[in-house]
């Protein structure tokens, strides 16, 4: 199994975007975000959540972060440090050869190309720095901004389920994206 040290987790910059480690001043963000009926629509996960399980949720995700089991970042715009979406990279392979890439952001951010830059940007690290061979990505198949975003950034869709388990697409379309060697 290859070793990368992602602790503590890098900051990573775009053009307009600092994605960095939550923290628990982002409490607020990250209740208002996960209870968003708009960002649960296509997200198979309990609705309203509690400023509390907000906070339980961060501190989960930075264990995880901690432990290597994760890597998961705050969206925020350059300038201003308020969360506006969160991308991550988990459910790796034992081989840590593979891992699934997971994001969401508030309504009120998308359509803007934010998601684009964080995407580009955690790919690119993903592969360059993590060594990984194949980025995965499980979406529900009517999740057209989604599936126009994985396949604006190459990915394909696994119909034949090699990259990842049926047990665990349950249902979902799964996508994948191999490195490119040169």
């Amino acid at each position: 199994m290859r070793e990368n040290n992602t602790t503590p987790l890098p900051y990573l910059l775009t053009r307009r975007l600092v994605l960095r480690q939550l923290n628990i001043r982002d409490a607020r963000e990250i209740k208002r975000l996960r209870s968003d009926p708009r960002v649960n629509e296509f997200i198979a996960r309990a609705g309203a959540i509690t400023l509390k399980e907000a906070r339980t949720f961060i501190e989960k995700i930075n264990k995880g972060i901690a432990n290597q089991e994760s890597l998961y970042w705050a969206i925020t715009r350059k300038g201003n440090d308020v969360l506006i979406g969160t991308i991550c990279l988990w459910n790796f392979s034992s081989d840590r050869a593979r891992a699934e890439i997971g994001y969401e952001l508030r309504p009120g951010c998308q359509g803007q190309g934010f998601m684009q830059e964080a995407i580009e940007t955690v790919i690119t690290y993903g592969f360059q720095v993590l060594k990984l061979r194949i980025v995965t990505a499980l979406c529900r198949s009517d999740n057209a901004r989604s599936v126009r975003l994985l396949e604006k950034n190459g990915f394909q869709l696994d119909g034949a389920l090699e990259h990842v388990p049926e047990a665990e697409a349950d249902g979902l379309a799964v996508y994948f994206l191999k490195r490119a060697f040169c």
